[in-house]
């Protein structure tokens, strides 16, 4: 498929709202991650929660929309001029002609819970103001940001777990390709809820500590939240150097186990080479990775034994979420977002966290941050339960 300009992207998460405090953190090597005050939760464990999503006010015509997982994407959407830029694209193609592809795991879920928590003790009745299609159904989330931005085009939410908002570009993709757009505003939102925390907790992969990516005594996950997005457009005919593409997408589903990877890491490695050619590059193409890295030990081996499989020794490459967390259904558009800050500063992103490295690794593992004039490609990695996987070629053209 032809690349697409990624025009305009966002980031807010426990490291920063905004591009600019999210670069600051990134190149400081300072971590989001903080011990859990979150709601009633009583768990001894570390969360990337962003500072003052209870108090970013929708605006009045969205009351509906009120919870926080759309608090946050608000507060997402109102960084470095992204709603302006939407704006302008969908002057320039018709707002017919711009999607909306989302990705999400959980969505308003907290406030389904906050609405049992108030149920009617006779009855059971749940309280007047709930509105589930508003908030908890996954569709909400894009009927928002569609109401918000303006733009009329398709639009879905994905949910595949940890690897939602990277499918959503690779979806805008195909629908721009089949002619049915001409961009699409992607991205994804996920945010604190109690179900997240106690569930991962009660599958044991739920670190006591701040989550080490790769790391030889890593012990599971830490939890987070954000809102990432990007805007995607064909590309003129010919692109100025500089410009930052889409230039490959793969997916697979290997269905291995509901919660752990293939042991080989098989759906990965599928996923990476499809991206791959896809884009129409070989392995020693690709400048860095971005892992899906999430520090859990089955999750860190599986990837590394398919990106060793994959790129061999030499191949540079981080995970992040030692600084962000994991932040779930928006972790794909996230970590995308960061290769885009990698490519556009030129510089590549040491592992928050990581002490001591784990020896089988058979790749160059970044636990310190490089810089690197060179730079041009970058690949981003998002792997989900059950298997569903999802691979992203960036690149900034010559």
């Amino acid at each position: 498929m032809r690349p697409l300009s990624i025009s305009r992207f966002t980031a807010t998460s426990c490291i920063g709202r905004g591009l600019g405090e999210t670069v600051a953190s990134l190149r400081a090597r300072r971590s989001g991650l903080a011990p859990c005050t979150f709601e009633t939760v009583r768990l001894e464990t570390y969360v990337g929660e962003v500072p003052g999503v209870d108090e970013e006010p929708l605006p009045r015509e969205l009351a509906r929309f009120d919870c926080r997982n759309n608090r946050l994407a608000h507060l997402g959407l109102r960084q470095d001029g992204f709603i302006e830029a939407v704006r302008e694209s969908a002057a320039r193609w018709g707002p017919r002609r711009i999607g909306l592809i989302l990705g999400t795991s959980t969505s308003g879920m907290l406030a389904t819970e906050l609405a049992y928590r108030g149920r009617d003790p006779a009855s059971g009745r749940l309280p007047a103001g709930f509105d589930y299609a508003a908030t908890h159904n996954p569709y909400a989330l894009a009927d928002f940001a569609g109401q918000l931005l303006g733009v009329e085009g398709p639009s879905t939410v994905i949910s595949t777990a940890c690897s939602s908002s990277a499918k959503a570009f690779a979806a805008a993709w195909r629908m721009i390709e089949a002619g049915w757009i001409d961009a699409a505003v992607v991205g994804g939102v996920d945010s604190l809820c109690l179900t997240t925390l106690y569930g991962f907790h009660s599958l044991q992969l739920v670190s006591p500590a701040p989550c080490r990516p790769f790391d030889a005594a890593r012990d599971g996950i830490s939890i987070a939240e954000a809102a990432a997005f990007a805007l995607l457009e064909r590309l003129p005919d010919e692109a100025g150097s500089g410009t930052l593409l889409l230039t490959g997408s793969g997916e697979s589903s290997d269905a291995h186990h509901m919660s752990s990877p293939h042991p080989q890491g098989r759906g990965a490695r599928q996923a990476m080479e499809q991206a791959l050619a896809a884009a129409n590059l070989t392995p020693a193409d690709i400048d860095y990775i971005n892992l899906h890295g999430t520090g859990t030990p089955s999750n860190d081996a599986a990837e590394g034994c398919a990106v060793s499989g994959v790129f061999g020794p030499s191949v540079r490459a981080s995970s992040t979420k030692g600084a962000t967390g994991h932040t779930l259904g928006a972790a794909g558009a996230l970590e995308a977002v960061i290769c885009a800050i990698a490519l556009t500063h030129r510089f590549l992103p040491g592992s928050a966290n990581t002490r001591q490295l784990e020896p089988a690794i058979g790749f160059d593992y970044l636990r310190g941050n490089r810089e690197d004039e060179g730079l041009r490609r970058a690949l981003s990695n998002s792997f989900g339960f059950g298997g569903s996987n999802c691979s992203l070629v960036l690149e900034r053209s010559a």
